[in-house]
């Protein structure tokens, strides 16, 4: 389940995007987390596994008609292609009428995702 960041996540948040290359550098990260605070278009969201430890971490840029991903980062042991897709197929679900999309960087993992959701609504209606 995705829960949007409050300032009590921080650490967590933190911890979480550190396990992306880029945010090896703490001055780096804390950077990026001030970015996502300083204005309402930007979003960070935690995911939460059913038993409730938070695992992944997906940053998003929200405009008019589209939701760009920055970042999305899953935590060693829930790295898996289906825990992936089920951030995604979440983040679509809180923003129905915007299309999912990535940075140059997340494109291929959206383009991914598209994919396998097109093949599913296909294999879903037959």
């Amino acid at each position: 389940m995705l829960v949007k960041y409050r300032k009590d996540y921080e650490k967590v948040a933190m911890g979480l995007l550190s396990f992306i290359p880029d945010f090896k550098d703490l001055a780096h990260l804390q950077t990026e987390m001030q970015w996502y605070q300083a204005t309402s278009n930007h979003q960070l969201f935690l995911w939460r596994r059913p038993d409730g430890d938070f695992s992944g971490v997906i940053g998003i840029e929200v405009g008019s008609d589209f939701v760009l991903v920055h970042h999305d980062s899953l935590s060693p042991e829930e790295r898996k292609p289906a825990n992936q897709r089920q951030m995604l197929d979440e983040l679509a679900a809180l923003f129905p009428d915007k299309r999912v999309m990535g940075t140059l960087e997340m494109a291929p993992i959206i383009g991914e995702w598209e994919r396998n959701r097109d093949k599913q609504q296909t294999t879903d209606h037959n």
